[in-house]
């Protein structure tokens, strides 16, 4: 027993139901990706629609105001600028509220509203008899100014202009801003949230789908149970169908591997009886010889491929499944029996008695053969121990058979899983053995490994690493 080229194969890491692969992530990103555009898009269109609207609201209203300066104000004949009675909005008698006008005449001190309480408009905007606007300089920061000229009779260009402060137009759209980042948050909230609800209850079928199988897998159910949506009922239907179809190959492989093993044994021993008959007459000792040797690889091979058909069948089947404390202990009683100068001893506990992806029968034989081979090497002890160990890509049940005997050189170890190995002719065997224990473990995908016993100058281990099948999320 050696530290063997084993049969290594990859384990499937287990993924989370919200892992970067999984359907609930790629359906609730995308409808979180249309939720996103949807509400920056309203953001921005109402936005934009608001701010031209108020824009324009101003900008009609201001110059409805700078028409009425112009019919309210009369030009006296000394040059005093008179207002027949105050404008329409009363926003133009707060001082400093934001809303001014101004009517200047040159050589003439200027009449201002009450609101104008310091500083002046600048008159330069107001050039002639057409209604011209700029965002200037006023007393309280820039505003939008409007205003135009008009000639009085005798005393020169009038100017009128009339101003707000671009700050409140400013107040307004950011208010409106506010309050519809506010609500469109919350929309969003809540369009994420059903989101969310709406993939985990609609893929909540695939959830039931993956715990059938999950049942399945570890052999508590022998097909897939359940109701599901007519989206996917056919496709169970079909995998029950496939799973009863393949559950009966199995059994009929079995069963003609069977018969196979026992049509063939009658002819071989008819074969090996003529040819050891053969071989005790000196005239044809060489050829029964021959015969003899022919007809024990022949049996080799029989046995050795009938192992391995019937191995890979069963790994094949669904919902293949046993547990190692029903299978270990009648092994280790039926090699005492058998090897009655060894010892075995068997270190387990219940926590290690799990379901595990392999048929009875073929984890029967794979520990048979190496307790076999460890009982006949043995020089008075064999220690089993089992033991689970969790790795990055899941759970393990290692299974490790220790004994006390020679053990292997190197080269040894490279060679005891090659059909017909035998190191020592003496002992009983036929070196298929190992070879049928490597072909059993890679068929389900175990680790098979021999090596020198670290623990003890001398001494062999034989190693299995059998995956433990979690819960599919």
């Amino acid at each position: 027993m050696s530290h063997s080229p084993a049969c290594t194969t990859a384990h499937t890491p287990r993924r989370g139901r919200w892992n970067w692969r999984s359907l609930r992530v790629r359906l609730l990103l995308a409808s979180l990706a249309w939720i996103a555009l949807g509400i920056a898009g309203i953001w921005y269109s109402a936005t934009r629609l608001f701010a031209k609207h108020v824009e324009q609201n101003y900008h009609d209203e201001l110059q409805v105001h700078v028409r009425e300066l112009g019919r309210l104000v009369r030009i006296e004949p000394d040059g005093t600028i008179r207002l027949d009675r105050p404008l329409s909005d009363p926003r133009f008698a707060v001082p400093d509220g934001g809303f001014y006008w101004q009517v200047s005449l040159d050589g003439y001190p200027p009449l201002r509203s009450a609101s104008l309480t310091h500083g002046e408009l600048d008159t330069s905007i107001a050039h002639d008899s057409s209604i011209h606007h700029h965002v200037e300089s006023g007393p309280t920061g820039p505003t939008i100014t409007y205003g135009f000229v008009r000639k009085a009779k005798g005393v020169g260009d009038v100017h009128y202009v009339i101003a707000t402060d671009e700050r409140i137009l400013d107040d307004i759209i950011a208010r409106f801003d506010h309050e519809l980042r506010l609500w469109l948050g919350l929309l969003a909230a809540l369009l994420g949230t059903t989101g969310v609800v709406y993939v985990a209850v609609g893929l909540r079928p695939l959830d039931r789908l993956g715990a059938a199988s999950a049942r399945l897998r570890e052999g508590s159910a022998a097909r897939l149970e359940g109701t599901y949506p007519t989206e996917i009922a056919p496709l169970v239907s079909d995998l029950n169908v496939f799973i009863e179809h393949s559950q009966g190959a199995v059994e009929r492989a079995r069963l003609e591997a069977g018969n196979l093993a026992h049509s063939l044994r009658t002819p071989l021993a008819v074969m090996t009886d003529e040819a050891e008959r053969l071989s005790h007459d000196p005239a044809t000792q060489a050829a029964g010889a021959t015969l003899l040797e022919q007809s024990r690889i022949m049996v080799q091979q029989i046995e050795y491929q009938l192992a391995r058909a019937r191995a890979t069948a069963s790994a094949r089947r669904p919902g293949t499944v046993s547990r190692i404390g029903k299978v270990l202990p009648p092994l280790v009683s039926a090699m005492q029996r058998l090897h009655r100068d060894t010892a075995f001893s068997v270190a387990m506990s219940e926590q290690t008695d799990l379901a595990l992806p392999v048929d009875p029968v073929d984890l029967s034989e794979l520990l048979a053969i190496l307790l076999d081979n460890a009982g006949k090497w043995a020089a008075r002890k064999v220690f089993v121990a089992v033991e689970q160990r969790g790795t990055a890509t899941g759970s393990l049940l290692v299974v490790r058979i220790l004994d006390d005997g020679p053990g292997l050189t190197p080269e040894q170890i490279a060679q005891a899983f090659e059909i017909g190995s035998r190191f020592d002719p003496a002992m009983a065997g036929s070196g298929l053995g190992l070879a049928i224990a490597r072909d059993i473990a890679g068929a389900y995908g175990l680790d098979l490994a021999l090596s020198p016993r670290s623990d003890a100058p001398s001494g062999l281990e034989a190693r299995v690493e059998i995956p433990v099948p979690g819960d599919t999320d």
